[in-house]
């Protein structure tokens, strides 16, 4: 079935002849029709536009016109990316009907690699915490996380094999865990934020959902490309994501299993099941311990978050306020009351928990973390604990959550392997090694 190949798979197919676009998409069509109202994942869905694209992509390859890497395929974008031709309304009323004339740096250069825009998946309130429609396609009956609850779930439940998505704290690395798909956050910095709603610059990636390692590096692949309107792009050469990827580490890789000081908030079941993954890895994983410095690093994210939204939210707070959820009106109203002097001496902490973490990275090729405190949490209130991302997504540390673990229930419990900022490659080398291993295992 087309809708259950990897993206991968499917370039490669459109691109031999054997399989259109036009097949592709209406098997991701009718799998949404299928699923849309158990899992809620589309804010907006035009099958008929995402049809017309397809068949211009078929168009373009029958006249044998150049094709890019995702030729044909179909992306779920979240709803905090601009679009020119669909509605971006950044999960809240306030935004609703906006749209906008121009793309979104990372939407634009998915069109540049021939995917076809499949509609714009639902993300939480302004890409924070208050949930939006989406239900975890495992059970309903729980969270999918969040922000970027829709493109999680779109991916696992095979309407999209690929989604986009953004990270201020834990908004990839959690719904991708609770959802049972790989999810990447890359060093922040390596894609163009230009488009993309903003919340905290010191904080504020773009990452991607797939069913494999190898969809996630093709996919970064096409977005990591230097963009000047965006103040905060790292203007570094990239590396091949995919080349690097397939190849075979020089050495068996080395991995720091870190707790991190959130350890005790983490399920009994989560350190359990952490417990014997790492007697599995033998001797490829050692335990290491983080300075009682670290103890501090979640207050300094709080720091940096809250003082940012109070900043990037000031006019919804002060045309809507009474349009915002509790909870976002409550952040805004604590960054509004945070001192300048509190937010740079948090800036400054970040860059010295880095400083830590690169001696780390000196004697191990990866850090080993749970993703989340457990599984996906019962209830539709709440999109569950960002607690273990957020000292990574605070030094801008590429990170990625692998589903290899289940718990009791049977829902999908994911594993967080961190890197070296700019060393997403070996990274990603490692995560698919570590992958490959449990399967042999």
């Amino acid at each position: 079935m087309p809708a259950t190949l990897s993206a991968s798979e499917a370039a490669t197919a459109i691109r031999a002849g054997r399989l259109t676009s036009v097949d592709l998409v209406q098997q991701c069509i009718d799998r949404i029709v299928k699923l849309e109202d158990k899992v809620r994942a589309w804010s907006f869905f035009d099958p008929a536009y995402a049809l017309e694209q397809a068949r211009d992509a078929d168009r373009r390859r029958d006249a044998k016109a150049p094709l890019g890497a995702l030729h044909g395929i179909p992306v779920g974008i979240k709803d905090i990316f601009d679009t020119r031709d669909m509605p971006t309304e950044n999960g809240t009323v306030l935004h609703a009907g906006r749209r906008p004339t121009e793309d979104a740096t990372a939407v634009a250069l998915l069109r540049a690699a021939g995917a076809v825009i499949m509609g714009k998946t639902v993300t939480t309130e302004l890409a924070v915490y208050s949930p939006g429609k989406t239900r975890n396609p495992h059970d309903p009956d729980h969270t999918p996380g969040g922000s970027s609850s829709g493109s999680a779930a779109a991916v696992a439940g095979e309407m999209v094999p690929l989604a986009i998505g953004s990270q201020t704290n834990g908004s990839i690395i959690r719904p991708a865990a609770y959802c049972g798909v790989f999810g990447y956050k890359p060093t922040r910095g390596l894609i163009s934020l230009y488009g993309a709603l903003a919340q905290s610059a010191p904080l504020d990636s773009i990452g991607m959902f797939a069913r494999t390692i190898e969809d996630l590096a093709l996919i970064a692949d096409q977005l990591t490309v230097f963009d000047g309107r965006d103040p905060n792009q790292l203007p570094y050469a990239r590396a091949a994501l995919s080349d690097i990827l397939v190849q075979k580490p020089p050495t068996p890789p080395r991995i720091a299993f870190v707790k991190t000081p959130v350890w005790p908030k983490a399920a009994a079941e989560t350190q359990e099941a952490f417990s014997q993954f790492t007697q599995t890895l033998g001797s490829h994983v050692t335990e290491v311990a983080l300075p009682d410095s670290f103890d501090k690093a979640i207050d300094c994210h709080s720091v940096i978050m809250l003082s940012d939204l109070a900043k990037s939210f000031a006019r919804e707070y002060e045309r809507g306020r009474d349009q915002l959820s509790p909870t976002l009106r409550n952040m805004i109203e604590d960054g509004q009351k945070r001192l300048a002097v509190d937010y740079n001496l948090a800036l400054e902490q970040a860059r010295r928990f880095y400083q830590s973490l690169q001696q780390i990275f000196a004697d191990y090729d990866a850090i080993l973390t749970p993703a989340t405190t457990g599984t996906a949490p019962r209830g539709l209130e709440a999109t569950g604990s960002p607690i273990f991302c957020t000292l990574w997504t605070l030094t801008g540390v590429p990170a990625i959550s692998l589903p290899l673990l289940k718990g009791a229930s049977g829902l999908p419990l994911g594993v967080q392997l961190v890197g070296a900022r700019g060393d997403d490659a070996r990274l990603l080398r490692t995560a698919r090694w570590l992958a490959g291993y449990r399967v042999a295992e």
